[in-house]
């Protein structure tokens, strides 16, 4: 039994959306599709989220909250659970990172982190 390790993988991808920005007004938009697989041997119910956003002049903000979209999921052993959202970005390149508070049906909590992934403008090398 592996304790020390999240029984969660998590799986992004992300979307500019040129038609709803603009770049004259430093206004970048874009989605990202999450998929949470629950690896483990139990269901795990989504309580929590807490992201990091940082643009590319390193300015940071913070997003915490219950649930994900309004839904606190419960993904069964071996099944996912998709969802999309977005985020608006004063700057064509950014990143965003965080976590997910878990819970076991046995009540015990955990973290499942979520790695630094890249939101960029189609072409920018930032």
């Amino acid at each position: 039994m592996i304790d020390d390790h999240s029984p969660i993988k998590i799986k992004v991808e992300t979307q500019y959306l040129e038609h709803q920005s603009d770049a004259a007004d430093q206004k970048y938009l874009f989605t990202y599709t999450i998929t949470i697989i629950n690896l483990g041997d139990q269901d795990v119910t989504l309580k929590d989220r807490h992201w990091i956003i940082t643009n590319a002049n390193g300015e940071q903000s913070e997003v915490k909250g219950p649930g994900v979209v309004g839904e606190t999921p419960t993904i069964a052993p071996n099944t996912a659970y998709q969802y999309s959202s977005g985020t608006v970005l004063e700057t064509p390149v950014g990143f965003m990172q965080g976590s997910y508070g878990m819970v076991y049906t046995n009540g015990k909590e955990f973290s499942a982190p979520i790695a630094p992934f890249r939101l960029a403008v189609p072409g920018v090398m930032q």
